[in-house]
């Protein structure tokens, strides 16, 4: 009996350890999708509309999944990033359109994250922001091009852990639990400007387009890390692999939404509820918490932003590297050099430093923050239709096509993302 159970310890431990080493893209992932700007996002949903949009976070679970599986599957099946995919098999027009955008979005939202960093830091410790603002972009290089890849991937896994300050200040905060499930569970939908607005922004920033190319460029990087296979050369896909994945993209996405709901719950149970339903900064909603659930609350919130921020910012301008060393066949990926790669660290710093560059133009953080996402949100869609007429390819996924469940989820998650985005532009339109 004593070996048994010894044996089961075993076996148990094992599994686990198996757990965490299969954990890194995904993770990665659905960690940074949760950045300072889906935290400013989803903080403005709770404080102006409670938890009408809570159920977001409950229904975009599965959409996601089911998105970024399929972009893992692309490239282990490729070994070939999004961009390098669109490029041998759409037209340069097509290429050019998805990567400019691409672009812009993200190097607006990595100034929208280093701006509200900068400003979190200020409120803990009062140098300019100014100076906070150059540190951390100038610290996010540093980390991001000289450091070994294997040690850059340790750090940004551990800085995932930065997101459980929001499950913190969820304990701290007193909850109406039987309107926070009616919120979770019973989809409330209207269409004034306001609801329409956050519905965008919340589903852009969590269905956010860098994600896509991050995932996908990671897959492919770390299986070169375990010497699988060499970038854009196809491989073997086992079962084995897919399920290691797919248990990854699970993770991530599963915390993702997990701190999604948190904030959003946090937001309605303080900000909400005392009516104070615009967060114009960083600084102001962190201070409005602290009479509301303490000190304590307001300063996890803006650490929270810092920590989520410095692993977010280098996904953002590494996403945008990588799609466009792959439009213009340059050599890439974190396990070069700089000498070995300078195109692809180039655009890495020349996104920081635009996206830095942006605050000193006076734009609000927050403000900036929220916008940001209403752009992913409108940049989402012809990406996501693109990626689902990839992954149905038979010349380009062979054996490794869509399933019918990856199939309905994707083309829901499309349509949806396109109808918020129409509806928003209506309401604009007849409303002028």
């Amino acid at each position: 009996m004593m070996q048994e159970a010894r044996n089961w310890h075993i076996r148990v431990r094992e599994v686990i350890v198996r757990y965490l080493k299969a954990l890194g893209p995904g993770l990665v992932a659905g960690a940074s999708d949760d950045d300072p700007c889906g935290i400013g996002t989803y903080a403005q949903t709770g404080a102006l509309l409670g938890y009408a949009q809570l159920w977001t976070a409950l229904f975009t679970f599965p959409l996601m999944i089911a998105i970024q599986e399929m972009v893992a599957r692309i490239a282990l099946q490729t070994g070939c990033g999004l961009a390098e995919i669109i490029r041998r098999h759409y037209s340069r027009s097509v290429l050019y359109g998805c990567v400019l955008l691409l672009a812009i979005c993200n190097t607006f939202t990595v100034g929208a994250d280093l701006g509200a960093m900068a400003a979190s830091a200020n409120l803990l410790i009062g140098i300019p922001f100014f100076y906070w603002l150059t540190a951390m972009a100038l610290l996010i290089l540093v980390l991001e091009i000289f450091l070994d890849y294997h040690r850059y991937a340790r750090l940004l896994r551990l800085l995932t852990l930065s997101l459980f300050a929001y499950v913190l200040v969820l304990l701290v905060v007193p909850q109406d639990w039987s309107a926070v499930l009616r919120g979770t569970f019973l989809p409330t939908l209207h269409f004034s400007r306001a609801y329409l607005f956050n519905l965008v922004a919340a589903l852009g920033t969590t269905l956010s387009p860098y994600i896509f190319f991050w995932q996908a460029s990671q897959e492919i990087e770390e299986q070169v890390g375990i010497g699988r296979c060499a970038p854009e050369s196809g491989q073997q896909v086992t079962a084995g692999m897919l399920r290691w994945m797919r248990t990854d993209v699970a993770t991530g996405m599963f915390l993702s939404n997990f701190f999604m709901w948190c904030i959003i719950v946090t937001a309605a149970s303080t900000l909400h509820r005392y009516q104070i339903t615009e967060i114009d900064s960083a600084v102001t909603a962190a201070r409005a918490l602290e009479p509301l659930a303490g000190r304590f609350a307001s300063l996890v919130f803006a650490l929270g932003i810092i920590g989520t921020g410095l692993l977010a910012v280098p996904v953002l301008a590494g996403s945008t590297a990588y799609a466009v060393a792959e439009t213009c066949k340059w050599q890439r990926g974190l396990y070069f050099h700089l000498r070995q790669a300078p195109g692809f660290y180039g655009v890495i710093a020349v996104s920081t430093l635009v996206g830095a560059a942006i605050n000193l133009s006076g734009l609000n953080p927050i403000r900036a923050l929220y916008y940001a996402a209403i752009l992913s949100g409108l940049v989402a869609p012809p990406l996501l239709v693109l990626i689902m007429l990839i992954g149905n390819n038979p010349i380009i996924m062979r054996e490794r096509r869509n399933g019918t469940l990856s199939n309905v989820l994707g083309w829901i998650t499309t349509l949806m993302m396109s109808a918020a985005m129409v509806a928003l532009v209506v309401n604009l339109w007849v409303s002028k």
